[in-house]
């Protein structure tokens, strides 16, 4: 699954028109939304590689050729630009999983092909939107990034569940379900796959038989099962 940054996105062409009548003025805005982009795009990518507690703001300013106050002066603090990261890497993986189903997918091929383990390991490995993930799940019983790191997981389970909502009301998936409590069970096996990469034998079998398990129970012919 592809990811998405706001930097891939051009600006507006009202944007582009407003900038040519209102001259250096509106000019300035771009320069300054798109170096918020920038950083925000560095700033997930060294987060995805080394987590938050080893991310230092330093090598995010030379990524973007900045200073590090430009950083704090777009961002405020480190665990706010942290903040920030984590919920453009939701939204983006969210975006993509929408787009799927709206372009007309059933929503369990929509799962089964986010949930597949060769996606799963790439969605988990370093520079991943998933290492960010298992990275803020880490650290939700710190006093300062615990809000945060729940945040987050609760953003995702919430469009998990609207998407179980969707597929039973297509019929894709079953109706004796909570959407809620199946998001959430969801979730909570991506959350434990780094637990069992340490310490279950025959990893990658295991980790399939979950996902056909899980997709099994979501399946309309679980129905009544």
């Amino acid at each position: 699954m592809a990811s998405v940054t706001e930097s891939d996105v051009p600006p507006p062409a009202a944007a582009r028109a407003s900038a040519r009548q209102d001259g250096g003025r509106t000019r300035t805005r771009m320069r300054a939304a798109e170096r918020r982009a920038s950083i925000l795009a560095a700033a997930t990518e060294v987060f995805a590689e080394t987590g938050y507690q080893r991310g230092k703001v330093s090598d995010i300013a030379k990524r973007v050729g900045v200073t590090e106050p430009v950083v704090f002066q777009n961002f405020g603090s480190k665990s706010a630009l942290y903040e920030a990261v984590l919920d453009h890497a939701a939204t983006a993986v969210i975006t993509l999983l929408a787009a799927a189903a709206d372009a007309g997918r059933p929503i369990l091929e929509v799962l089964t092909a986010f949930l597949d383990p060769a996606h799963m390991d790439r969605f988990h490995q370093r520079g991943a939107h998933g290492f960010l993930f298992a990275d803020a799940a880490s650290l939700a019983h710190d006093p300062n990034l615990g809000p945060v790191a729940r945040h987050v997981h609760q953003h995702f389970a919430g469009a998990l569940a609207d998407l179980v909502r969707q597929g039973q009301s297509a019929g894709d998936i079953r109706r004796d379900i909570s959407p809620d409590t199946a998001a959430w069970w969801l979730v909570s096996l991506l959350a434990g796959r780094g637990f069992r990469a340490a310490v279950v034998p025959d990893h990658g079998v295991v980790e399939a038989r979950l996902t056909q398990m899980a997709l099994r129970s979501l399946a309309p012919e679980a129905d009544g099962a």
